[in-house]
């Protein structure tokens, strides 16, 4: 019999093949167990705590041997950064016999805070699906007809509707009979008609008058959350909005891993097709439950998302875009019964959109974002940065519009961080650090105060200090550079060289520490090199894919620079300019546009016109592919430094004073670089 594998703090078991790893087996029975590089021993976010001994409880008992022998990988890590005792690696340990397997809060994926709240737009109402009322002649027996035809003609005849192609589901022309007698030859039906199809249908039927609304969801799929709007197609109004985390994630965390995961896994792909399917059916149920609806009132479902999760919610395999020339199974908008997706936590009837991908790096998520924005309609030169793990660029104005994708990779959402974490309650998300003292002061998530302030101790005991988000590390680095804390280059200096004990050595590198809570039993929150290098690549490609569309335009700056996405709308316009993640711009010019793809998904859900025009402008963007422009290599190289080793960055130098410290490799890098980025 197959070995028995336990997870605690969960309880979720089952029974798995000698040699199965860990991560695998978690996987398969949904424990909550995080893997920021699907499975490959670089990010060490699945530290497991096997357990040992005669477990009463659980009726086993688990030997020592019960895991494999440590291996290779885990020994590099453990020398390099260290494992606390007991730790294993759940991508490395496989199961071996029966076990217990511990899986720490530290290696779990923790309860988002998604941000992607609506943003107020006034949106002209034509929705695809409305409320007709009809009063249906009653059937006689010189002229017979089904009710079906008769409620054709009544719809024809009362509302102008051309019902030549009228379209029903069979559960729903079982309601007919039943509403019309009982409704007295009076009806509602909820009808749909698309914008570009000749198919009218009735989505549902209610006797007599009905008293309610029909709603829609417009839903963000992204690859780290999922946010979903509860929209009333009456009036637009936002009734609810929630949100979760892509559970895709658990099969790595940026998209690149998750295709590398179906390359490895024959099947791996229907299981994230299912995974992201379930988790938008629990959506809409805690959705509609927060609105105060009932699930079946939901008529309508409009999808925006890249094209990686495009075809695996699609249940397309995604192999094609993690190779050139990045194909696309198709990049038209699609019209869906809800279904063909297996969206069974609203009505059984409901109908599906989503919107056009622009090419195989670009997708909806970027289509919706250029409808919120409109760039082809702006009279000034607009730069739309979405910034996510897979940045999305929009460049123009009303005479052209560029459009390119750039693999920034997780490091902005606090992965591949030493002491990141996703934006959760304790996160810090705001950094200042004082350029005199250098000393820092910051803000945690689920708190209003600074640490510097008065009661952020008691405040800040509610949550806890638990890591840093994207935000903070970003702010970190920036304010570590206007420190002088930080060099162009991006080398961390020593006590010595900066002047601050709270540098301290790591092999031949320095960390800079932001928060020790060792005293009580918290963590160690610093700065490392390695979190330098890696925030440095993440906004090297960003520039870079900037700039590559600012060379296709023949242009030096930009008018204005909008920050689009849930994560965009938390970044400082100031920290930005000073790591180089955007190209110079006046301050006051770089602003949030909050969640532009999810405003661009209600704009969608809510305008049928909306939906023609977006279909037609994703044929006028020029797409630019970063993975084939020679040039972006240059950019990227160049952006490298902070804020950029060639481009002067005049409007922030005269905002910012920027210090040119300069640390040599024997005291900030070297070869204790080296070691970090191989671990």
């Amino acid at each position: 019999m197959d070995p028995l594998v336990i997870f605690t703090p969960s309880g979720k078991r089952g029974r798995f093949p000698v040699g199965t790893p860990v991560l695998t087996a978690a996987r398969q029975l949904g424990v909550d167990l995080d893997s920021v590089c699907g499975g490959r021993g670089i990010c060490s976010k699945c530290q497991i705590t096997p357990s040992y001994g005669e477990f009463s409880k659980h009726g086993v008992t688990v030997a020592d041997t019960a895991l494999s022998e440590w291996n290779s990988v885990e020994d590099r890590y453990d020398r390099v950064r260290g494992l606390k005792k007991g730790r294993r690696l759940g991508c490395q340990a496989t199961v071996q016999s029966d076990i217990v397997i511990d899986v720490p809060p530290e290696s779990q994926v923790h309860k988002q805070v998604v941000r992607k709240a609506a943003t107020v737009r006034d949106i002209t109402m034509d929705p695809a699906t409305r409320l007709y009322y009809v009063e249906v002649a009653e059937p006689d027996m010189h002229t017979p007809s089904g009710d079906l035809e008769r409620l054709a003609v009544a719809l024809s005849e009362q509302w102008q509707i051309d019902t030549a192609n009228l379209r029903l589901d069979l559960p729903v022309l079982s309601k007919l009979q039943p509403a019309l007698r009982k409704g007295q030859w009076a009806v509602t039906v909820a009808l749909h008609q698309g914008h570009n199809d000749r198919h009218e249908r009735i989505l549902d039927i209610w006797p007599g008058y009905f008293e309610g609304r029909l709603y829609g969801l417009a839903i963000d799929l992204g690859s780290t959350t999922i946010a979903a709007h509860l929209c009333d197609l009456r009036n637009g109004d936002v009734v609810a909005s929630a949100g979760v985390m892509n559970p895709q994630i658990r099969f790595g965390e940026d998209l690149m891993s998750r295709v590398s995961y179906v390359m490895m896994n024959p099947g791996g792909d229907a299981e994230m097709t299912g995974a992201v399917r379930e988790a938008i059916n629990t959506l809409a149920f805690e959705i509609s439950a927060e609105g105060g609806i009932e699930p079946a009132q939901i008529v309508e479902t409009v999808f925006v998302c890249n094209p990686v999760m495009h075809h695996l919610l699609l249940g397309i395999d995604p192999v094609e875009l993690g190779q050139a020339p990045f194909a696309l199974a198709t990049s038209d908008s699609m019209s869906l019964d809800a279904r063909e997706l297996g969206l069974t936590a609203i009505n059984p009837a409901a109908r599906v959109y989503i919107l056009p991908c622009i090419a195989g790096h670009v997708g909806a998520d970027c289509a919706a974002v250029a409808l919120s924005e409109e760039p082809n309609k702006s009279e000034d030169l607009v730069l739309i940065v979405d910034v996510g793990t897979n940045a999305e660029i929009l460049l123009g104005d009303k005479r052209r519009v560029l459009a390119c994708s750039s693999p920034t990779g997780p490091a902005f959402e606090g992965a591949q961080i030493s002491s990141g974490q996703r934006a959760a309650p304790g996160a810090i998300e705001r950094v200042e650090i004082d350029p005199v003292t250098k000393e820092p002061r910051f803000k945690v998530i689920g708190s209003d105060l600074w640490s510097s302030d008065d009661g952020f101790a008691e405040a800040a005991a509610v949550t806890g200090i638990t890591g840093i988000c994207g935000s903070g590390i970003i702010e970190a680095v920036a304010e570590m550079r206007a420190a002088g804390l930080v060099d162009a280059g991006g080398l961390i200096g020593s006590a010595e060289q900066t002047g601050t004990p709270r540098m301290i050595p790591e092999g031949r590198t320095h960390s800079y520490v932001l928060f020790d809570g060792t005293a009580d039993g918290g963590p160690l929150i610093s700065v490392t090199q390695g979190d330098i290098r890696a925030i440095q690549l993440a906004k090297s490609a960003l520039y870079a894919g900037a700039r590559l569309l600012m060379d296709e335009l023949g242009v030096d700056t930009v008018d204005r620079v909008v920050l689009a996405g849930a994560f965009g709308a938390h970044i400082s316009p100031k920290h930005a300019m000073i790591l180089g993640m955007i190209p110079d711009c006046p301050l006051e010019k770089v602003t949030s546009a909050g969640n532009a793809a999810g405003t661009g998904a209600r704009i969608a859900l809510c305008n049928r016109a909306a939906r023609a025009e977006i279909e037609e402008t994703v044929h006028q963007i020029h797409k630019v592919e970063t993975a084939i422009e020679p040039r972006f290599q240059e950019h990227f190289v160049a952006a490298n430094a902070i804020p950029h080793a060639t481009a002067p960055f005049r409007l922030l130098r005269a905002l910012v004073d920027l210090p040119n410290p300069s640390f040599n490799a024997n005291s900030g890098d070297g070869d204790g670089r080296r070691r970090r980025r191989r671990g």
